[in-house]
């Protein structure tokens, strides 16, 4: 079964955490037949008071379905979960947070057993799911039958991208990401600490910060067209070495007002490396060599 000429697909969902449950009012409130299964069975209530069909096995949820979407803690409950389940014909989607590595060897499991596989990684937190302007979306990879099949449905949680055939590129997306993402927050946290001990209010930083580090966020451009290209030099308006001299000022401020260097201390560590190597009329794309030598 395809979305293709039919209205409402009816779908299954394993797995009523925070995201599974956004994930089922979203699918309920726009009319698709959902059957639900959880191991707790005790989430599955409200959503039975929604619509929801709630199915007393995860085989059974599995059987009542041809798409069956799971969204469980980790990839060894997926395994456990759908170890009893008949996946022949099914169209698995894992939106199970996990590696690469764990969504290619999901995939070949998957296939084993019969059915088509599809991997995503949710770029969205719960409140995010089934609003559209918030921005949040699902990268998805590895069969792209099964995504070309049930775009449509896939689609109203939260917007959808496709990344390729390889199942671990939507993790490999997701992960990257969140890495980005983890290291602005080292970098937020750093500045608040900076301040803390000073007549500044939090409250008023915030908004600098905010519209700083979104002016900043064009410079990905430019290092991946560095990467591309092979050119590091090129273009390059403040280099490494003027940046090595100018985190002297950040780690001298921070030990003057008695603030530690931790988050900000490796990543100086390093561009001091790649000036000493000799590179420092380059940007920041060296680094990239170096951290996957």
């Amino acid at each position: 079964m395809t979305d293709i000429g039919i209205d409402k697909p009816h779908l299954t969902l394993l797995g009523l955490g925070a995201m599974g449950t956004a994930l089922a009012r979203a699918w309920l409130a726009a009319g698709h037949p959902l059957t639900v299964w959880n191991r707790t069975p005790g989430r599955a209530e409200p959503l039975a008071a929604e619509g929801a069909k709630v199915a007393g096995t995860a085989a059974e949820a599995v059987a009542a379905s041809d798409l069956v979407v799971v969204c469980l803690l980790d990839d060894a409950s997926v395994g456990e979960t759908l170890d009893g389940a008949d996946l022949t014909g099914k169209n698995v989607v894992n939106l199970t947070t996990g590696t690469p590595a764990e969504a290619r060897a999901r995939a070949e499991w998957a296939e084993r057993r019969g059915a088509r596989y599809l991997d995503g990684g949710i770029m969205a937190v719960p409140p995010m799911i089934g609003s559209p302007e918030s921005g949040g979306f699902v990268f998805y990879s590895g069969s792209q039958a099964v995504f070309g099949d049930h775009q449509r449905t896939l689609a109203v949680p939260a917007g959808t991208r496709y990344v390729g055939e390889d199942p671990g590129f939507a993790a490999l997306h997701d992960v990257a990401l969140l890495s980005a993402m983890t290291g602005m927050f080292a970098g937020v946290t750093h500045a608040f600490a900076l301040v803390r001990k000073e007549d500044v209010a939090p409250g008023d930083l915030a908004p600098l910060l905010a519209e700083w580090l979104t002016a900043m966020t064009g410079y990905a451009y430019g290092l991946a067209g560095h990467l591309e290209s092979g050119d590091y030099a090129k273009g390059v308006t403040s280099n490494l070495a003027m940046m090595v001299q100018g985190n002297s000022t950040l780690l001298e401020t921070a030990a003057a007002q008695g603030v530690s260097a931790e988050l900000l201390a490796p990543f100086t560590t390093l561009m001091e490396r790649r000036v000493a190597d000799g590179h420092g009329d380059e940007g920041l794309a060296g680094l990239v060599d170096m951290l996957t030598r």
